[in-house]
């Protein structure tokens, strides 16, 4: 179990630390709960913790997977074990009088039995939920008084599937009075630009929220908030991808025609056809109806012996009806082996034809399956890899008719077997990293040039890898998801989670309180380069909102900032809206 909890941040001081140390202190910060056992727990406490704001109990059962960090390395955070998370352990963990309880424990059924029991202990708690069946959390939803339901795939998929198309992600976010979404400069108009996302520093690295450049400076692969104007023209690359019927049937029909079979329907008509004409010509029929029916006919056994014919009439009636005796079994056989393999590739039950310009998907996990059936809606031909037949997308992928392949993708056999030579891109999600790691070199080594997304835990690793490996692109799930999770926690009021190259930038709206360091404060002080950018301001007491609002403008108490951040800057402007604590009071001094 890790130490007491200590304040986060650089404000160390001789009162912070009594607050732990001498008996009968007095911690007024609201204390939160996160129960889990998987990445996203660590990522989510990790952000939790860096506020300092909070104290902060994580709940994980005994055993973790090898790929979660060490929890008692979190400074600030205090760890319990449980493998059952019911009343008795979270009155241990002192849920009762808690702020926030985050269930995200990667089982539907574990998180609400736990938020079912969590409520027992503390009926006015603040849920934050896990829910891979975004069916079941709209439910779940209505069951408590303040809950929130997220799904870590959900937010994950459209970051992975845009990356694999090579497209910018198809982020679109209602605002009051105006939808904005994610656009390269290049496809928007300058009028339409909010703010700018990425920009390139000619390094070949990618600035995150930079400050306005001059025009001479913007290139126009640069990522920017763009406002949307009218219905957003449909990418030509998705366009031109999407299925057809001729192609569907074609793929039917290509995998109706076993090679062997078709060789030895094709050779006994040669066969046929040869011995039927010798014999039609020695018979001396030169009309085509009379040799058609002649040799149809002693094809299906109708022949008479005729000792006074001559010798060549006798031989080509003699191959003429061994051919048909072999001829009419092949046809059945080819009619039978054909029906069954068109229906088992429609169906994806097998994967027998070449494909080309597909996308190939590894893991069919949550994050896995959320990306199946995107690509499948965006009409793109897509063949999916798992180890395991029980994996979540297997059944997905059948009932949507995707081709299957049960194998290791480690495996450069089985990439080979997917086509991943004439493939468009490779999306390897799996949940093992060193797995995902061979899958994408084994993938390069049979195509050099193949766009590989890469899911890897770790943010830093992820990075190193796609410099040193030449991976399109390396993200973690965890990553992208955490922020939107500890803003709920938090009961901020974030709009969106913007997943921008490895960052996830947050669209928020921040309150000024009264006595805070901005209020009174111009709003230029709300913006900081490189961490948080102003977008739109709500003065106290109104609706409307200003979408160019005047940075010398001085704030006052209800105000609310509309912000582009990222999560760094995020927290620090909410502490800068928020005002300074209350000094301690030491009981019995």
């Amino acid at each position: 179990m890790a130490d007491d909890p200590t304040p986060g941040g650089n404000r160390k001081s001789l009162v912070s630390r009594l607050r732990h140390t001498l008996p009968g202190a007095a911690d007024n910060r609201p204390h939160f709960v996160v129960c889990g056992a998987d990445a996203l727990v660590y990522t989510l406490a990790e952000e939790l913790a860096a506020n300092h704001r909070v104290r902060l109990t994580v709940i994980v059962p005994s055993k973790l997977r090898r790929d979660v960090p060490d929890l008692t390395a979190l400074r600030g955070v205090r760890v319990m074990r449980a493998d059952r998370l019911d009343e008795r352990a979270f009155r241990s963990a002192g849920l009762d009088g808690a702020a926030a309880l985050a269930l995200v424990m990667p089982d539907d059924v574990v998180n609400l039995h736990a938020a079912l029991c969590a409520q027992a202990v503390e009926p006015d708690l603040r849920l934050v939920i896990r829910m891979f069946n975004t069916g079941l959390g709209y439910s779940v939803r209505r069951l408590f008084a303040d809950c929130e339901v997220l799904s870590d795939a959900a937010m994950a998929a459209p970051a992975f599937v845009a990356a694999s198309l090579g497209e910018v992600v198809p982020t679109h976010v209602r605002l009051p009075g105006r939808t904005v979404h994610v656009a390269r400069r290049e496809d928007v108009r300058t009028e339409q630009v909010v703010c700018t996302l990425t920009a390139a520093d000619g390094a070949g690295k990618a600035e995150v929220l930079p400050e306005d450049s001059g025009p001479d400076v913007q290139r126009p692969e640069d990522l920017v908030l763009a406002e949307a104007t009218g219905k957003a023209a449909e990418p030509e690359k998705t366009v031109s991808s999407r299925r057809r019927p001729h192609l569907a049937a074609g793929r039917a029909i290509r995998a109706a025609l076993s090679r062997k079979l078709g060789i030895a329907v094709l050779v006994t008509l040669a066969v046929t056809a040869v011995s039927g004409t010798v014999l039609a010509l020695s018979l001396g029929y030169h009309g085509f109806w009379k040799s058609l029916y002649v040799t149809l006919l002693t094809v299906v056994g109708s022949s008479d012996v005729e000792e006074n014919r001559n010798a060549v009439a006798q031989a080509a009636q003699l191959v003429l009806t061994i051919a048909g005796l072999a001829l009419l079994p092949l046809i059945t056989a080819a009619v039978v082996e054909g029906m069954v393999n068109a229906r088992l590739a429609l169906a994806g039950g097998r994967f027998t034809a070449k494909r080309e310009d597909h996308v190939v998907v590894v893991g069919l996990g949550n994050v896995g399956t959320r990306v199946l059936r995107q690509l499948h809606d965006l009409g793109i031909d897509v063949v999916a890899i798992d180890r395991s037949r029980d994996a979540r997308g297997v059944r997905v992928a059948e009932q949507l008719g995707i081709p299957l392949i049960i194998a290791d993708a480690a495996s450069e056999e089985t990439l080979r077997q997917a086509s991943v030579a004439t493939s468009r891109a490779l999306v390897v999600v799996s949940t093992d990293d060193v797995s995902n790691l061979q899958a994408a070199l084994n993938a390069r080594a049979v195509r050099p040039d193949l766009r590989v997304v890469l899911r890897l835990f770790d943010d830093d690793f992820a990075r190193r890898v796609q410099t040193a490996f030449n991976i399109a692109i390396s993200r973690s799930v965890s990553r992208l998801a955490a922020p939107a999770f500890a803003a709920a926690m938090l009961d901020r009021d974030v709009i969106a989670t913007i997943p921008v190259d490895r960052h996830a930038l947050l669209i928020a709206n921040v309150r000024v309180v009264a006595g805070s360091p901005l209020d009174g404060a111009a709003l230029s002080q709300a913006s900081r380069a490189e961490s948080v950018r102003v977008i739109g301001l709500t003065a106290a007491e109104q609706e409307w909102v200003d979408w160019s609002p005047d940075p010398r403008r001085v704030l006052s108490a209800d105000d609310r900032i509309m912000v582009v951040a990222r999560r760094a800057g995020l927290r620090a402007l909410v502490e800068q809206a928020s005002p300074p604590p209350e000094p301690l009071i030491l009981e019995g001094i």
